[in-house]
């Protein structure tokens, strides 16, 4: 651990507050202050009293005046010292370690409760950042690891697939069935980088939504028409309940929402299940509610689905990446509204989003 000198002499701070050179200037300055505050009583006692000011003057003398003012800077600096050198020390080492990216580094809270004092306060901002900043450390790390093998075992596929079809010992069957292989990953790789991207985009640029009144319920139906394919496929049925609204928000980052809602719903709900979509006013909020009869999520699986990358359910992993939800609570955000779930394992989920009708 660094010292208080090679700390200061890191950041180029030539004074410090609690140096002996400051300490001699508050004691010339105590025997100033009161040399002065003596010879102002002594002017006034005479004035009023008639009392000679001859009876100040072995007060006065500078040894007195010198030990007045060293008793009265040794308990300002003890004071000084047990109050304020201490608790700033700890802060400096603590936005020291912080800086050089130990992220793990916790400061000591010298008082709790009603005891607490700022500088208390200031080491639990600094405690709280620090906490944060290994929380983001942490995700940024898993985020390239997730990215590298969701990208690694797609390519891994391909070639393997594509080695196998230079054999000359292959039926056009065969090949077929590899070349499809193929092409299905492809796809699939192809809409990983591009979620990767439009992740990306969402996260870490400035978007500011192009907000316009448009027909939402309209919107809703267009999204679950281009999922048609895929719900007849399945047997699946769709119950509507969607009220005609308009919505002032920014269509195009919506489509998103709806789009990986609806898509989760179907890739999720077992052949012959349901599928239920609503839209109401509530108060001033348009209320989207997403609801299926699939497979439903434990409470550990709900509280992370909005991570990157996360699969709760590992037998529908080939269907997606777990990047979609992590795009839908980037747009909420975005247009300041809300999303939660309900679920339970083995009865269905339900997600609801709250949009607030005129921003």
């Amino acid at each position: 651990m660094e010292s208080k000198k090679e700390i200061r002499k890191a950041r180029g701070i030539t004074h410090s507050i609690f140096s002996w050179k400051t300490y001699g200037m508050f004691l010339l300055l105590t025997v100033f202050v009161c040399s002065c505050s003596l010879l102002l009583y002594g002017s006034i006692l005479h004035r009023y009293t008639g009392a000679h000011s001859e009876i100040l003057l072995p007060l006065m003398s500078i040894g007195n005046m010198l030990l007045l003012a060293f008793l009265i800077c040794l308990i300002d600096g003890i004071r000084k010292k047990i109050t304020i050198e201490k608790p700033v020390h700890e802060i400096m080492e603590a936005v020291e370690c912080i800086s050089r990216g130990d992220f793990s580094y916790r400061a000591p809270i010298r008082h709790q409760g009603k005891r607490r004092d700022e500088f208390d306060m200031i080491l639990e901002g600094i405690n709280q950042m620090a906490e944060e900043l290994s929380h983001v450390e942490t995700l940024q790390t898993d985020f390239i690891s997730n990215v590298s093998h969701e990208l690694k075992t797609p390519l891994a596929v391909i070639q393997n697939h594509a080695s196998m079809l230079q054999s000359t010992a292959l039926d056009e069957k065969q090949k077929r069935e590899y070349q499809k292989i193929i092409a299905d990953t492809a796809r699939r790789l192809s809409g990983l980088v591009m979620n990767i991207l439009r992740l990306n985009r969402l996260e870490n640029q400035e978007i500011y939504p192009k907000s316009k009144r448009y027909p939402l319920g309209e919107q809703l139906r267009c999204c679950l028409l281009n999922f048609e394919e895929k719900w007849e496929e399945k047997d699946l049925e769709l119950e509507i309940d969607i009220d005609d609204l308009d919505l002032f928000a920014d269509e195009e980052l919506l489509e998103i929402v709806w789009n990986n809602l609806i898509s989760n719903a179907i890739k999720f709900t077992d052949p012959g299940g349901t599928i239920r979509v609503s839209l109401h006013n509530e108060d001033g909020f348009a209320v989207v509610q997403v609801a299926d009869t699939g497979c439903g999520m434990d409470e550990k699986t709900g509280q992370h689905i909005f991570d990157k990358f996360y699969q709760g359910d590992s037998s529908h992993k080939q269907e997606g990446n777990g990047l979609g939800l992590a795009m839908v609570r980037r747009v909420m955000d975005l247009v300041k509204g809300d999303i939660s779930v309900e679920s339970r394992r083995g009865q269905g989920t339900v997600f609801t989003v709250r949009i607030r009708l005129s921003q």
